[in-house]
This record gives structure tokens, sequence and C-alpha cells, in this order.
């Protein structure tokens, strides 16, 4: 990092220098001048001040041997052995990536009777998936998990490590991050790597008003966690690859403070990232009962019904149903995208899908930007004549037609 510095012994007429910053960044205190914490870097002392007077200092860069760390790592996120579909995705970013380096994709496991689970991996091109498979694994609790990937990471050194953006991966993540002392990028939605094996790291900042660019050149590993539907899980192979690894590490290690009384498991719903096909609510909605038409057309097509932030504001759906980066990413078949003006918050969280239909009365609106089909027109009229037709067809039973018709119309 830089810094500006100030050379006393230089300083003649102190009060006209204070006048130097636009950000009253320099306080004149015992008779010294000072730069406090209002200062932004911007330079203008250096350049219209006396010469010599205020100085950039680079601070010493700690440079580290990239070449002692070696491969990209994934973290495997479970519910009792069951892999989350997140691990998948990531696994294929990292073949992506691995390429262009020339270094192996290797897998972390941690739970407990998890051997015969970890071999499902093997089908997805990983080269070596590291087993920790204790008792005290069993259930997820921060202390041990954070212990055997603190282990792994050590013994092995990943350039990279990749970690879904779950409830699980959120909370595991930063603590081993910081373990290190090294960065950690949240919910990245472009990856890529560098021929020095630094990592691009993309993410919306600001509201998702601007696209943040962050790596991090001088630290190993690099973190990055990913949400669900990001990217694309690769397909399975029938013959596996690579080998697995049983890892062991000194049970004090494993301690926790926690102790897990009782699991009582959630009810199941339908997950929102799941569904093939999504009618999407957006402000064009003039009043809750219309969502009855929305709904309609769900029923007709199989579809869930998703909605954006302003419906959810107003208590009009459930925030589970939001999409956006306040809210679920998804990547469906098929998304018809009803009365949405298209903020980058929420393109983020649904411009992967296979094939979207927007309707909107604006033409300009940034929703057509990344839309396959654009419809402009109002909902009020568009939507009881596709629900009428779907209704004709449901009647002749030709429901292999639904989908087809939907795009004919556009």
């Amino acid at each position: 990092m830089a810094k500006i510095i100030i050379n006393q012994e230089k300083v003649k007429n102190p009060e006209e220098l204070m006048n130097l910053c636009p950000f009253n960044a320099i306080d004149y205190v015992n008779e010294y001048l000072e730069i406090n914490a209002a200062c932004k870097m911007c330079n203008i002392c250096i350049k219209e001040g006396p010469e010599g007077v205020f100085e950039l200092v680079e601070d010493t860069v700690k440079q580290v041997d990239k070449d002692a760390w070696k491969g990209i790592a994934v973290y495997v996120d479970h519910v009792e052995g069951n892999i989350h579909p997140v691990t998948f995705e990531l696994i294929g970013k990292a073949k992506e990536m691995a390429e262009k380096i020339n270094h192996p994709v290797t897998c972390v496991f941690m739970g407990h009777n998890i051997k015969e689970k970890a071999t499902e991996l093997l089908h997805y091109g990983v080269d070596r998936v590291f087993i920790y498979d204790d008792k005290e694994l069993e259930d997820f609790r921060i202390e041990p998990y954070t212990a055997a990937f603190e282990d792994f990471i050590a013994s092995e050194k990943p350039t990279i490590v990749l970690v879904g953006g779950t409830t699980v991966g959120r909370s595991l993540a930063p603590r081993v991050a910081a373990r290190f002392r090294t960065g950690l990028t949240a919910d990245c939605i472009i990856l890529d790597v560098q021929e020095n094996t630094d990592l691009d790291q993309i993410r919306p900042a600001f509201g998702g008003n601007i696209m943040a660019h962050i790596y991090t050149p001088n630290h190993r590993p690099q973190f990055a966690t990913v949400r669900y539907k990001i990217f694309s899980a690769p397909e399975r192979a029938e013959n596996s690859t690579g080998e697995i690894e049983m890892r062991s590490i000194d049970k004090d290690k494993l301690k926790s403070n926690i102790e897990v009384i009782e699991i009582k498991k959630k009810e199941k719903v339908e997950n929102l990232e799941d569904a093939e096909v999504i009618i999407v609510a957006g402000r064009a909605i003039k009043k809750e009962e219309d969502l009855g038409m929305i709904h309609e057309l769900a029923d007709l097509l199989g579809a869930q019904v998703a909605t954006t932030r302003p419906l959810i504001e107003a208590g009009w759906s459930d925030p589970r149903k939001q999409i956006g980066l306040s809210g679920r990413t998804v990547k469906p078949k098929l998304i018809i995208v009803c009365g949405v003006s298209g903020a980058v918050q929420f393109i983020a969280g649904m411009s992967n899908s296979d094939c979207i239909i927007a309707i909107n009365t604006d033409k300009n609106a940034s929703i057509f930007n990344v839309a396959h089909y654009g419809i402009i027109a109002d909902i009020y009229q568009v939507l009881p004549s596709f629900i009428e037709k779907l209704k004709i067809l449901k009647e002749s039973s030709v429901d292999s037609e639904l989908l087809k018709l939907v795009e004919a119309n556009v």
C-alpha cells in the first residue's frame, strides 16, 4: 500500500498547506502537519504543494512464491454425504481454468462414512479427492471443519480454492481464508485465471451498479465463493478417473465447543434454483390480486413463480421467491419475465437461463438486452391471451406443444 508522508523540516506556511486538500485531510496539531483518515490519495498536495513537502511512499510488498502453490481445489459441500450440485459446477469451472495453467483439480471432502459418496466425484474429471473421515466431522461444526480444511491447504498448497456460496460455504470459507491471511471474494459471477496463476474474480459491487474486478497477486491461496447456478456442471463420465486419498488429522484439532443434541430436518420445499420453467412477476403488476394470472400461467406450464424485490417489499410474495443479487440465482430452461425493467441486480440472478422471454411496454427496457425473445406490450393484454391458448391445448391433450406455443407467439 502507499501513503503520503510530510517532511516537517520543509514546512513553512502550515495554514496555506492545509488549504491544499479539498477533503480537509491535512491537520495542524502541536506545530506539526498530519494526514488524517479523510485522505483520498488524490495526490493534489504533492502536485500543488511546495516541492519536497509531501511525498508518496510505497510500502514494501512481500512477494509470494507462486511456484510453491499448485492446483485448484474445490470444497465438497454436502449434507450427510449427499453432494450439493454447486460442487459439480465448481469442478467444471476448476477444470476449465486448470487447463490454462496445467494444474491438477482436487477436492476436499469432510464428513463421516463418505468414501463411497466420494467416488462419484471421480466421474467428473477430478484428479484427486482428499477425504477426512472422522466421527467428529459427521455434523457440520465450524471448528473441526475449519481445522480439517486448514490441514488440507497447508499440506497440498492449492493456488486457488473454490467454495460454494451455500450456508455452510459462507461460514467456512472466510474462517479458513483468515487462517492463511489471504483474501476471499464472495459471490463471484465470473472467474478466470492468468498465466501466472493469479485469479481474476469479478463480482457485483455497490448494489450491483458496477462489476468489481478483484485479484490477490501477493497472497496464496486465492479464495472465492460462488452461488449455485452461476456455472455449468460438466457431463458425468461413465468411467471414473483420478484417485481417492484418505487423510487423518490430530483428534485434538477436531474438538468443538458445539454439541449437536438433535437435528430437525426442514420441511422440503420447491427450490427456485431447481425449477426448469419460471414465470417472473415484476413491478408492472398493479395489485396483489393480479398475481393470480401469473400463477395460472405457471400452473399451465408446470412452472414456479418468482418475483422481483418491489413485490417482496410490498408483502405480495415470499422472499424465497425473489430473483437477484439479494435473492436467488436461477438457470432454468425457460424463464418468462413479466413487467420487469431489468435492473443489474435482477439480471445478475437470471442471465444464464437457456431461454429468456421478456414482456414489457418500454422498448428501451434493460431486460431486452439479455432476452432471447422480446414482446413490447402490456402484460395485461399478452398474458390472458397466452393463458387462453394454453387452456385450449391442455383440453386438446397436446401438452408436449406447450413450450413451442410460447416461443411461436413471440
